[in-house]
């Protein structure tokens, strides 16, 4: 089998230098350690050569070299990732970001702050869309909303008590451990 040379005008070796550096700066490291295989290449190093350099399968830096032959600087980008069709649209994650933003009350719940079961329950009721409780979470997160942990406090509490309970009572308590003898 005769091993893959690709030979590269100086100027299209300066762009694919320049496309590294700008997929490093970008975070787009997959893709810059594409190009990277391909700069070696041209440098006449083979194929094993390359594996060991970039730490990858033979067999994916053949496969970049064969990408680059046939489409180019194209072939070396990340592909597109078909996945499942997004459940609500564009328009419907607006519409349930102006909802949540509006509040729980505005909705019609009586808790101040809202939980995850109780979103499922308004895409359900709002967009017909059914989603587990631990989905909506990845799906706020994505819509730019984080979480949010109320601090429990009790109602009727004397603050003066609580603190010299943490200050005295609680340090006692706490477990600690064991000092060794030393031999």
């Amino acid at each position: 089998m005769r091993p893959r040379q690709l030979t590269l005008h100086p100027m299209t070796a300066k762009k694919l230098l320049r496309l590294k550096r700008e997929a490093e700066s970008d975070g787009a490291y997959r893709v810059a350690k594409r190009i990277h295989a391909v700069l070696l290449n041209h440098d006449d190093y083979t194929s094993g050569q390359i594996m060991a350099i970039l730490k990858a399968p033979r067999s994916r830096v053949s496969e970049w070299l064969r990408n680059y032959e046939q489409f180019g600087y194209d072939g070396l980008l990340e592909g597109y990732r078909p996945g499942r069709p997004a459940a609500l649209s564009a328009a419907n994650q607006q519409a349930l970001a102006d909802i949540i933003e509006s509040g729980p009350v505005a909705y019609g719940y009586l808790s101040g702050v809202w939980t995850s079961p109780m979103i499922t329950r308004v895409i359900q009721e709002q967009f017909g869309v059914t989603y587990h409780p631990g989905y909506v979470c990845r799906l706020l997160h994505t819509m730019g909303f984080s979480v949010q942990r109320p601090k429990r406090k009790l109602a009727r509490a004397d603050p003066q008590k609580q603190d010299r309970w943490h200050r005295y009572t609680y340090p006692n308590q706490k477990k600690t451990p064991e000092r060794r003898a030393r031999h």
